[in-house]
């Protein structure tokens, strides 16, 4: 009998997205003429760019025809025409030295995210021949921490479900949601900004701070900016690339998943900078580029063809337009939800530079107790905030990813509820 990777038994409560789908598919057996409304799980629901689109079915009949026909990759990195705009964009355009070499294309930022660890020595016994000391923000974007769990990085959970090994860096409403340094070494650090679930930002003052503790400590920061398009105050960074000194110490993920509602379609990128480096068993120093260009050669063929050329589009004229537009729809959305929410007396954070709303739950219900309101009395879904951890207790996420009716129909119900 085979022997199972045990880690996989400690996440004793199950992914917390699954679990929210159980309950609400209980609910909706129950009361089949109830209308749900979704704004839990940030799942886009506007339709693709047109550019994209066009740009697919264009490529689907490359396909037809041996001359335009293409099979496997040569590199799985992605495609040079793919890559090239990706720099020139996203990066080089806010002054950002990244070249089209040091992207790595992908199915999303959330694989990356996981899969990234492949290629760091593994174990719970930070500090020691063992693994890394990890470092993530409280609350926090699951993934994070499962993925660890799952690669034997940690512990067990504790009863507050915190596991033995991490770091964890509270973020509550007392520091504005900003994550503290940490008073302790630490190896690598998530960093989701704009934040996921809380919508927070940090300015480029506070970003530096994280870029030169890393540098001064020689810690990796995993930069995840999976929403960088939703910031609407010009001062905010869009890349840790923009902060000088980041190529020395930060990968970058992005993902086309809420910057073009690619959530079904999957695609995104990580950003290796050349002469990043970890550390080898003989204390040698090894590029991280290399490393990780070698665990995506070996254990991933690449993005679809079809799908790369529908990202190559969102860089066209009609394809920057089109995917603004699609942006400025949830945003406003977003704005709606804070301003209607607020009315009904709740204390909302979020929503400015990020998709996501992080609601203070009235009364000082549990996060769980106020899922429960919302989807029994009002048939809407939201996502508690102690499912992203310990300090996510007494908030709830809603996501401004819907249609504008849906939206205002949700509003209506809790201002109905809550007697505004």
């Amino acid at each position: 009998m085979p022997r199972i990777n045990d880690h996989f038994l400690k996440l004793k409560a199950g992914y917390l997205f699954p679990e929210i789908g159980r309950r609400v598919r209980a609910f909706a057996a129950a009361n089949p003429q109830a209308k749900i409304i979704k704004l839990g799980i940030g799942d886009v629901t506007e339709p693709l760019p047109p550019a994209a689109i066009e740009a697919m079915h264009k490529a689907v009949d490359d396909q037809s025809k041996r001359e335009t026909f293409r099979g496997y990759m040569d590199d799985s990195q992605g495609y040079d025409w793919l890559r090239d705009k990706i720099a020139r964009f996203d990066f080089q355009q806010r002054g950002c030295e990244i070249d089209a070499s040091e992207i790595f294309v992908s199915d999303g930022a959330k694989s990356d995210t996981g899969n990234f660890l492949d290629i760091f020595r593994s174990g719970h016994a930070p500090g020691s021949e063992g693994g890394n000391v990890i470092a993530v923000t409280d609350p926090v974007y699951p993934v994070y921490v499962d993925t660890n769990v799952m690669e034997g990085n940690t512990g067990a959970a504790n009863e507050r479900g915190e596991f033995d090994g991490l770091v964890y860096l509270p973020m509550t409403a007392d520091n504005d949601f900003t994550a503290p340094i940490p008073d302790k070494h630490v190896d690598m650090i998530y960093l989701c900004l704009p934040n996921n679930p809380t919508g927070a930002v940090l300015s480029r003052l506070d970003i530096a701070k994280w870029v030169d503790y890393a540098r001064q400590s020689g810690a990796l920061i995993l930069f995840d900016a999976a929403y960088e398009a939703y910031i609407t105050e010009p001062e905010i960074p869009h890349s840790i690339y923009e902060i000088p000194g980041a190529c020395e110490c930060a990968v970058e993920f992005r993902s086309y998943s809420k910057t073009a509602g690619f959530t079904g379609t999957r695609c995104g990128y990580t950003v290796i900078p050349k002469g990043l480096t970890g550390s080898a068993a003989n204390g040698s120093k090894v590029e991280l580029h290399q490393l990780w260009s070698r665990r995506q050669n070996t254990k991933f063929n690449g993005v679809s063809y079809i799908v790369q050329r529908g990202a190559e589009a969102l860089y066209s004229d009609a394809g920057r337009a089109q995917v603004r537009e699609l942006i400025d729809f949830y945003m406003e959305n977003a704005r709606l939800m804070r301003e209607g929410l607020t009315a009904a007396g709740i204390t909302v954070y979020g929503g400015v530079n990020a998709p996501y709303l992080w609601l203070r739950t009235p009364n000082q219900m549990t996060s769980w107790a106020f899922f429960d309101l919302l989807l029994t009395d009002c048939h809407i879904v939201g996502t508690p905030g102690s499912g992203f951890g310990k300090s996510g207790e007494g908030y709830l996420r809603l996501s401004a990813f819907n249609s504008r009716a849906n939206v205002e129909e949700a509003l209506s119900r809790i201002a109905r509820r809550l007697k505004v």
